[in-house]
Parts: C-alpha cells; structure tokens; sequence
C-alpha cells in the first residue's frame, strides 16, 4: 500500500504469517519436544496433576523435563495473555506456539538477535531475559540428554 507506514506493514505480514497455522513438523526437534511438553503440562495442570513424572518418562530425562517446566512457568509469567496450546494430538501450532518454537529455535543456535525478535512487541524486554536463560538451560539439558 503506498503511504503506509513500514512498521505497520511489517506487522501485518507477521500477523498474516501467524495466522496461518504452521505444521509442527516444521520445527526443530527440540522446538519440537517443548512444544510437546507444554501442551502436557496444560493436560496436567488442567487434571490438577503434577506434570513431571509423566514429562521425564516422554522427555527421557528428569533434567529435561524439570528445565522445561521452569521455562513453561517463566513463559506463563511473562506472556501478555493466556497462552493459545494445540491439543496433543494435533499437528498444527497455534500463533503462540509458533513463537515459542520460533524463540526455541533462535535459542538452540544462540541467536540472541533472532530470540529477541521473536518476542519483539509481543513481551517486554525486561521479561524477556528469563525467557532467554530459561531457553538456553532447556537446550542445554536437551543436549546433555543427547
């Protein structure tokens, strides 16, 4: 559109692109596997359970799942809104999950820049070092795991 502003129109290809639902299978494994593991954590939470038993046996390893849930919890803490989960089964993320995996996989190659720009508007930079510490240790157990 002539006229219109660049942010604007950068902001409206983003909402276009969250829109589309994107197929979970396009992510990175560990992406992936968060993805996973927070939709089971709703599951959990939902039931009133404690979720780490059954995050450690799908996750294979404690380490994994409790850094996981600590990411979850600062992911909780941080987001503007309610976060939007798939159910399990499904193969298509919602706008939030595709974020988080977006961040995830800024996070798996160290990318700052990337991470930051994932959240850029959506939260606030001064909550969105957690997110970043929180990442960086759940991609490291991840690794360990290995």
């Amino acid at each position: 559109m002539p006229g219109t502003p660049i942010f604007f129109a950068k902001s409206q290809s983003i909402i276009e692109q969250l829109a589309t639902p994107q197929p979970l299978d396009t992510v990175g494994p560990i992406a992936g596997r968060f993805i996973h593991a927070l939709r089971l954590i709703a599951f959990y939470d939902r039931i009133g359970r404690d979720p780490v038993p059954e995050l450690a046996e799908k996750l294979a390893s404690v380490d994994v799942a409790a850094k996981a849930l600590i990411l979850a919890q600062a992911i909780a803490a941080s987001w503007p809104e309610n976060i939007t989960l798939k159910r399990f089964c499904c193969r298509y993320m919602s706008h939030d999950e595709a974020t988080i995996a977006a961040f995830m996989e800024a996070a798996v190659t160290g990318d700052q820049r990337g991470f930051e720009a994932a959240l850029y508007g959506l939260v606030r930079p001064e909550r969105a070092h957690r997110l970043w510490e929180g990442a960086l240790a759940l991609v490291a157990a991840e690794m360990r795991a290995l």
